[in-house]
């Protein structure tokens, strides 16, 4: 169940929550114009927020939010990648070591420094948590533009088949290889920015 909305005594994990879940209407509805669900008029929930989820949030000092990515497994159902099947010219990465990025959401408030290391930190988290935890493959869908930036993050990146036309854009599929070794290229290209507060990790919605 989603945590109460109104509650006086939220844990900082719940605060975090509310909050990225807010920031992902103003940024998919609000700016992008996604059709998707809406929850109390504030916040962005769609069928994969689920028990299964999990979600890493970057907070300010304030508990407000800066960034957040949301990780589904690839070895259960429902599998989000039965919407993008006719990205991927061949098999999808799957199974227990393997996570899907979605949602990455960056606050739009932010300045574009601010923006900048926010996703910088929030790609570092999604290193860090793969290496900690035994993931050894991230699988997601982007736009040609945003693809080309990940691309130039340092980590291992290559596109599952040709970009194509999906809803009113074109999406392209990829995959991205953790190993011991990832850490270093994303330093070396620059991207690596290690948190040391304001990381929450939260597990599913019960």
């Amino acid at each position: 169940m989603f945590p109460g909305f109104k509650s006086a005594a939220l844990s900082h994990r719940d605060l975090a929550v509310h909050a990225m879940f807010e920031a992902r209407k103003r940024v998919f509805v609000d700016l992008l114009k996604w059709q998707v669900p809406v929850l109390d008029g504030r916040f962005e929930v769609d069928q994969f927020d689920t028990a299964s989820a999990e979600y890493l949030i970057l907070t300010d000092e304030t508990g407000g939010h800066r960034a957040s990515a949301r990780l589904l497994r690839t070895d259960g159902s429902p599998i989000r990648w039965e919407l993008f099947s006719h990205l991927c010219a061949g098999p999808v990465p799957s199974g227990p070591p393997c996570r899907e990025i979605t949602r990455f959401c960056l606050e739009p408030g932010l300045s574009a420094r601010e923006r900048r290391d926010a996703r910088d930190q929030l790609v570092t988290a999604l290193v860090r948590h793969a290496l900690d935890t035994g993931i050894t493959d991230y699988t997601g869908v982007a736009s040609p533009a945003w693809f080309e930036q990940i691309m130039r993050f340092g980590w291992d990146c290559r596109a599952l088949g040709e970009p194509r036309q999906a809803g009113s854009g074109r999406l392209v599929a990829l995959h991205i290889g953790i190993d011991a070794q990832t850490a270093d290229r994303v330093r070396e290209a620059g991207i690596y920015r290690p948190l040391t507060a304001g990381l929450v990790l939260a597990g599913g919605l019960q």
